[in-house]
């Protein structure tokens, strides 16, 4: 068993995409998925904290 005739061989490799041209839907969808990326973000760092998620905090009956 010399060199290369065992083990996994080395797959092809595949040719590079070109980078195609964005329209203006294309920018304006990126720039929306990124500021959603930032809430949701931001929402895990809240929630990470162990504080409210929501700030009514704990509802008391007027019963007493």
């Amino acid at each position: 068993m010399s060199g290369r005739e065992g083990g996994k061989k080395k797959p092809l490799k595949a040719p590079k995409k070109e980078q195609s041209e964005m329209d203006d839907d294309d920018v304006a969808f990126k720039q929306k998925q990124k500021e959603q990326q930032k809430a949701l973000d931001a929402a895990k760092q809240k929630a990470s904290k162990g504080g409210p998620l929501l700030q009514g905090g704990i509802k008391k009956s007027g019963k007493k």
